[in-house]
């Protein structure tokens, strides 16, 4: 899943958490490959609309002061959710990050295997 952008309030600065701004978070889950893919149905697989309202629902959720702990709570929620998901590495972009000095964005990205 690519560039899933929400308007959330993340960030260190008094600023952020009152301003809000763009984030965008990319998924690339690495699924156990069973019956369910053999078979080619949805059950007991990744359904991505579920997936999207799981990431939607972090990011918008609790404030974090690190795009290093909201990628790691993304991952961990769908690795939850979806137990059939043996990988997950979760990229988040802040594309106005509060630098002194000119960017397209920051970005991180954390591997989960639960």
């Amino acid at each position: 899943m690519k560039n899933c952008a929400f308007f959330a309030r993340h960030g260190f600065f008094d600023e952020e958490a009152f301003l809000g701004q763009r984030f965008f978070v990319d998924a690339r889950l690495d699924v156990e490959a069973d019956a369910p893919l053999q078979d080619d149905k949805l059950d007991g697989t990744v359904d991505y609309g579920v997936a999207f309202k799981v990431i939607e629902s972090v990011v918008l959720g609790q404030r974090r002061y690190l795009i290093e702990a909201l990628a790691a709570d993304i991952a961990t929620g769908l690795t939850e959710k979806f137990p059939h998901i043996k990988r997950a590495e979760i990229t988040v972009r802040k594309p106005n990050a509060p630098v002194p000095g000119v960017l397209d964005y920051v970005e991180v990205t954390v591997t989960h295997v639960p």
